[in-house]
């Protein structure tokens, strides 16, 4: 073994030693590209005696950063940042001035060790693979273009730590972003999907955005004063969107993730399904900083339907206050919610329950416990032919204002009828035919 492979594995072992080292960010290195790391430095540990091991441990480490679009420093920060430990979770409870020394003292003996991984630069990783595979050059090392990197909240810190002299001096700065930005899962993401009773991360939530939707205005300018209120940590209202399908219920909700994102709004869809398990959910948002819109779309229920009780128990209140962060909006085609029927109704000859009408009663004011109810009226032509318009000059369509109009009350008429969604549909269908059947 030469002298200079003898130095690589001998500050390999250290590297190693560090990483076993860690206290309180153990799970930094957990996912695919810390663990592709680890692996490397294993490999390389054995350094001459398994060159096929080593090489083979560079191409996976190289694919995952390739598949996150994320070098190895940019990663550790980032997993830094969003870490879910002692330290993080009661950093975002209470002041820094509060945390025990100790926390406080083992969070920067991990940051010092965390500064010695990341000094391990990917240049600095293709020299010694070059080195003890006795390769010709430098193997290629990941990086990715300018434009392919995340811009979310976190870059300031980042920028902080890609560039401090020591980075236990930026212990109280982390704090301060944990009690900002929250930890773990509710840091990684904006959207979520209750599922199997646990939070699904939705990596590419739908697009739309507040300037695409017009018609509505009074009942979005509505929806935004409540979500500001929400966000200023005042209690917001419960809002139940009610009206004509195709209006852009579920859309207008859907748009408050992009318009408010840059102020740790979050969105958590929940299927009727999993109404259920609504307590539970709300449980796990009680004292995060990020603000949590429950979203649940498409609202109906059945007689006795056990997802009724559960919506209702949240939307009253329980021995458990609701928390100020959280808040639901529903949309639903029923103005009462409760499917009803005419035998329902109380008569002379209902002699199965005395109060019969406070049954009643209860169903059709269910809609009530809303604090907020937004309704959507049936688009009439010019609401429609208005939504058209602004999607073609959206889309940049160059299309004459006559045939334009024609074209859509004509589509109307053919498909769904007059609505936003209808006229998004016509103008998807009108741009692809435009593209391809008019060169």
């Amino acid at each position: 073994m030469s002298s200079l492979n003898s130095q690589i594995i001998s500050q390999v072992r250290f590297l190693q030693r560090q990483a076993a080292s860690l206290l309180l960010y153990q799970e930094v290195l957990n996912d695919e590209i810390g663990q592709a790391f680890l692996s490397l430095l294993e490999a390389f540990h054995h350094g001459e005696s398994s060159i096929l091991n080593c090489l083979k441990a560079y191409g996976i480490w190289f694919q995952v950063q390739a598949k996150h679009r994320q070098t190895w420093q940019d990663y550790l920060i980032t997993q830094i940042l969003r870490a879910d430990n002692p330290f993080s979770q009661q950093a975002q409870q209470i002041s820094f001035n509060q945390l025990s020394s100790s926390l406080i003292e083992a969070t920067k003996l991990d940051l010092k060790t965390l500064q010695t991984l990341y000094q391990c630069n990917s240049e600095k990783i293709s020299q010694w693979l070059r080195s003890i595979a006795q390769l010709s050059e430098n193997p290629t090392i990941w990086q990715p273009q300018p434009e392919q990197l995340n811009k979310i909240e976190e870059l300031p810190l980042k920028s902080q730590f890609s560039t401090l002299e020591n980075w236990s001096d930026a212990v109280e700065s982390l704090a301060d972003h944990y009690r900002k930005f929250g930890t773990g899962l509710f840091a990684s993401a904006s959207a979520f999907r209750w599922q199997q009773k646990q939070f699904i991360k939705i990596l590419n939530p739908d697009p739309v955005h507040l300037n695409q939707l017009v018609g509505y205005e009074t009942q979005r300018d509505m929806l935004l004063k409540n979500t500001e209120i929400l966000l200023a940590g005042y209690p917001a209202l419960n809002v139940l969107l009610y009206g004509s399908r195709g209006a852009g219920k579920s859309s207008l909700i859907k748009a408050l993730l992009h318009h408010y994102r840059d102020r740790n709004l979050k969105l958590i869809e929940v299927a009727k399904s999993d109404l259920k398990d609504l307590s539970l959910v709300v449980e796990q948002l009680q004292g995060v900083p990020q603000k949590f819109i429950i979203f649940v779309d498409d609202l109906s229920f059945e007689e006795d339907d056990d997802a009724f009780k559960a919506l209702k128990v949240v939307l009253e209140g329980n021995l458990t206050a609701r928390p100020q962060n959280v808040v639901v909006y529903a949309t639903s085609n029923r103005r009462h919610l409760v499917r009803e029927y005419f035998e329902d109704r109380p008569s002379p000859k209902d002699q199965d329950e005395v109060h019969v009408w406070d049954t009643v009663q209860e169903k059709l004011s269910f809609s009530d416990r809303f604090g907020l109810t937004l309704t959507f009226e049936p688009a009439d032509q010019n609401t429609y032919l208005n939504i058209v318009k602004h999607l073609a000059y959206q889309g940049g369509i160059e299309i004459s204002p006559e045939d334009l109009q024609f074209r859509a009350l004509q589509w109307a008429t053919r498909h769904n009828g007059r609505s936003g969604r209808t006229a998004r549909q016509f103008i998807d269908f009108l741009t692809a035919e435009l593209a391809i059947f008019r060169k």
